[in-house]
């Protein structure tokens, strides 16, 4: 009982995987992989369907084209999604890095205000632009907004404007590695040789003869 339980785990979770390539066999007539074209005829054939000539035309790999892309998005933004006939994504990547450009150019904006409020106070003055919002006068003889509120604020948007100038290079990255890896997926090689099989196996030991169960992982090239 627990063996077959055991099994049944196994088979499900797919632990242990056992990795296996299956050992080069000798070509027989059988095993001969039919040309693609002809296997098409026949298949169109079966189908009812007169086919006097079918072609493929397979293009050529081109090594350079993943840096192509990420040279060109490096240069401008969105000009490797382009490259690699990805318009989609061109106003994501400018949306992306607009919004994250604002933000920083916001909060680089508000934090020279407060820094240049808060040297003024600390250099005597009370001409500063928060000295008095109201227009009041300032009867009392205090400040609207106060030094403290001042350094606070700057150090606020200093934060903020750091983060986003972060974020934004950050998605300028993400912009190039998303073009170089889209150029690579293109030419990506999907060929029918390509085979992985993943089936359960039931094996004895040869020592104790007790069955041993497990996964076979075969991979073709």
């Amino acid at each position: 009982m627990i063996k077959q339980f055991f099994f049944v785990l196994v088979f499900s979770f797919g632990i242990p995987f056992c990795f296996a390539q299956e050992d080069e066999k000798k070509e027989s007539p059988k095993d001969t992989v039919q040309n693609p074209v002809d296997s098409l005829r026949t298949d169109l054939k079966r189908k009812g369907v007169t086919v006097d000539a079918v072609s493929f035309e397979k293009k050529p790999i081109n090594p350079l084209a993943p840096s192509k892309a990420a040279f060109y998005s490096a240069v401008i933004p969105g000009l490797g999604q382009v490259y690699n006939k990805r318009y989609w994504k061109v106003p994501i990547v400018y949306g992306a890095l607009g919004t994250s450009i604002y933000v920083y150019s916001f909060n680089n904006t508000e934090y020279n205000r407060f820094r240049n409020a808060f040297k003024r106070r600390r250099a005597g003055f009370t001409d500063d632009e928060f000295f008095d919002i109201n227009g009041d006068g300032n009867p009392n003889g205090m400040a609207d907004v106060s030094d403290a509120a001042l350094e606070d604020a700057q150090e606020r948007f200093q934060r903020d404007r750091d983060l986003a100038l972060l974020i934004t290079i950050v998605l300028y990255a993400l912009n190039v590695i998303d073009a170089n890896v889209d150029a690579h997926l293109k030419q990506y090689n999907v060929d029918e040789d390509l085979v992985l099989d993943i089936k359960p196996y039931l094996d004895l030991n040869p020592i104790d003869s007790n069955p041993n169960y497990g996964l076979t992982m075969i991979v073709k090239f």
